[in-house]
């Protein structure tokens, strides 16, 4: 009896310390799954596979690319709050994450209390887009044409309260001009319909129009922030054609699960932040019209605060709710 409970107890302390052992493996141990809320080819998905690819080359360790799209993103954010808070689940989202309470009279998730911040992936101004025979030049034209065919015109979005949408909805506000809003599941839908000339423009984030407009499949006709762009130096802003003051960008970002551990928090931030360091992908970035920009887990949790009100404010205004 003696031996037996000897060995019993043997075997148990053999446990705890196997258990102990595997508790103590150096994060990450396994594959880290990123989530994007939209479908693959689009600006988001781009980004999440450019960091993506160098943070499992830094970590030592596979990065798996999960696309959910659907519901304004809502999705792919309820798959990573619901995820066990171990640092193997990460969202990679667009602005949109922080405008979801605005559009929708129901969310899955809150963006602010559901998440862990991580870091900012830097501002993108978007670009005004038509078909490659389009006889529209710049924004006026666009601006022209729907002031003859008031509600007629078409423009698209990567989904309802998008900076796509809300780009859309800005135009309209600002200059009186009726037309009609044609969401998709992601940009690259969208964009596709433009090339095909099913609906009239599109004002999507540079990263996912960019490379259709280098190709020549699509005319850039208007760029979204105050400045040109270095990579489109002669396609003129929407303020400077005939809307003064038109300012609308998007921006990206990196979240964990609530309640995910402060150090691998830290870890994942400060690795994104070596990774935007390297030239190569500073250069990438900019060959894509994105600042590289990125953030401390502090005060991205504060930028996303203030983006919420600001972001909330517009959509009142221009009345970019999901019907």
């Amino acid at each position: 009896m003696k031996k037996a409970i000897g060995g019993l107890l043997l075997a148990i302390a053999c446990l705890a310390v196997s258990a102990a052992g595997a508790s103590a493996q150096p994060y990450p141990s396994r594959p880290i799954r990123i989530v994007v809320p939209y479908p693959a080819g689009g600006p988001t998905d781009i980004l999440a596979r450019l960091v993506g690819e160098r943070l499992s080359r830094n970590l030592n360790q596979t990065l798996i690319i999960e696309n959910k799209p659907g519901a304004s993103s809502m999705i792919g954010m309820d798959t990573v709050a619901r995820a066990a808070p171990d640092g193997y689940t990460i969202l990679i989202n667009a602005s949109l994450h922080i405008i979801v309470p605005a559009i929708v009279d129901k969310v899955l998730v809150d963006p602010i209390e559901g998440f862990t911040p991580v870091t900012q992936l830097g501002a993108v101004p978007l670009i005004m887009v038509v078909s490659k025979d389009s006889p529209a030049k710049t924004a006026a034209d666009i601006v022209a044409d729907a002031k003859e065919n008031p509600g007629k015109l078409t423009y698209g979005s990567s989904g309802v309260g998008a900076s796509s949408h809300l780009a859309g909805a800005m135009l309209m506000k600002m200059t009186g001009i009726q037309m009609i809003h044609v969401p998709y599941k992601g940009s690259a839908p969208a964009l596709q319909d433009v090339l095909a000339k099913n609906i009239n423009f599109m004002i999507d984030t540079t990263p996912a129009s960019i490379g259709l407009v280098q190709s020549g499949s699509l005319k850039a006709i208007g760029v979204s922030a105050p400045k040109r762009l270095s990579v489109l130096p002669d396609v003129p802003t929407i303020s400077e054609s005939g809307v003064p003051g038109y300012n609308v960008q998007s921006w990206y970002g990196v979240w964990m699960p609530h309640g995910t551990p402060k150090e691998i928090v830290a870890k994942i931030s400060k690795e994104i932040e070596e990774i935007f360091k390297l030239p190569d992908v500073r250069e990438r970035l900019k060959t894509l019209g994105a600042e590289p920009t990125t953030s401390t887990p502090e005060e991205f949790a504060a930028f996303t605060v203030s983006e919420l009100k600001r972001w909330s404010d517009l959509v009142k205004e221009t009345g970019a709710r999901l019907q």
